[in-house]
């Protein structure tokens, strides 16, 4: 029987020898399969052409340009993302922050989407990433350094720069009262099509992205030039003072903001008392010309009558 069991074994070992061998054929086709997919799949991703450098350094008040080149865009987004505190800066051409500083210099069809600041401050010194929405996410993390150097001697001579009939002009009036807690609404009209505006509160840039919140800024292009809105919810004592609409290349105009507790300032009280002194003073005036009046009249009478 044992004989008998061996004959059949030996039957069927190329058979299964044929199956062993198709089996591992299958494995290996398949593995190599896959591994062309992957590959194909890897050639479409998107992945960032890395030439520029991870550390930049820009002078206060100069223009920082954040290069970022990505190839295999696709469909896809990319963004710019502050790290500090996780602010998505700019979508693909989109800016989402209220800092009109922040922009993205794409030209159509090409892989550059580098993020420009204007007028770079201290306060914009950090790492910030350019990131590709893919699965799992891909980021390149650019470092910059903005510095507090400062040419005097072109500070000095600025004013040589500003075409002298390009400038800023305050809409209403330049002198604003404003109960605490309402809405501070500033604006300003150029002249000319200004590439940028913008506003200082005091000697300092109003800073979007502050603690303080509630702060935003519109710049509407038209024909005759270029308009500069910006609005501060809840007023508060601190947001008193004056403020600068600085376009570029034009010359600034300012507007002074009082924030009140809920009483009238000095010299809307002045005012009012004078018009309430001048009322008064005439209403004295026209008793007593009416009284003079009336006994002219009565004295006529008087004689007109003694005289018949």
């Amino acid at each position: 029987m044992a004989t008998s069991y061996g004959n059949n074994l030996n039957k069927f070992k190329p058979i299964l020898f044929f199956i062993l061998h198709l089996n591992i054929s299958i494995q290996r086709v398949s593995a190599s399969s896959f591994l062309i997919i992957n590959d194909l799949a890897n050639v479409n991703r998107p992945y960032f052409d890395d030439i520029s450098p991870r550390n930049i350094s820009a002078v206060v008040d100069e223009t920082a340009i954040l290069r970022c080149r990505v190839k295999n865009k696709g469909n896809r987004t990319v963004s710019w993302m502050r790290k500090r505190d996780l602010h998505i800066l700019t979508t693909n051409i989109y800016t989402y922050t209220g800092d009109q500083r922040f922009s993205v210099i794409h030209t159509p069809n090409s892989d550059d989407w580098d993020l420009k600041i204007d007028y770079a401050q201290t306060r914009d010194s950090g790492i910030y990433e350019c990131q590709v929405n893919t699965e799992p996410k891909i980021n390149l993390a650019i470092t910059l350094e903005v510095t507090a150097e400062y040419d005097v001697r072109n500070r000095n001579s600025e004013k040589q720069y500003y075409n002298s009939k390009a400038r800023a002009k305050i809409i209403g009036s330049t002198e604003i009262h404003v109960k605490r807690d309402s809405t501070i609404a500033l604006a300003c009209s150029v002249n000319v099509h200004a590439s940028s505006v913008l506003w200082y509160h005091g000697s300092a840039i109003v800073d979007f992205d502050s603690l303080r919140g509630g702060i935003s800024l519109e710049t509407e292009k038209t024909e005759a030039g270029t308009t500069s809105r910006l609005m501060l919810t809840r007023a508060s004592l601190r947001d008193s003072g004056n403020y600068t609409c600085v376009p570029n290349a034009a010359i600034p105009a300012s507007v002074r903001v009082h924030v009140l507790t809920g009483e009238q300032p000095a010299a809307m009280q002045t005012s009012v008392a004078s018009i309430l002194n001048a009322s008064t003073a005439i209403i004295i005036t026209y008793f007593i010309i009416s009284e003079e009046l009336l006994l002219n009249i009565l004295s006529i009478l008087l004689i007109h009558r003694s005289s018949r």
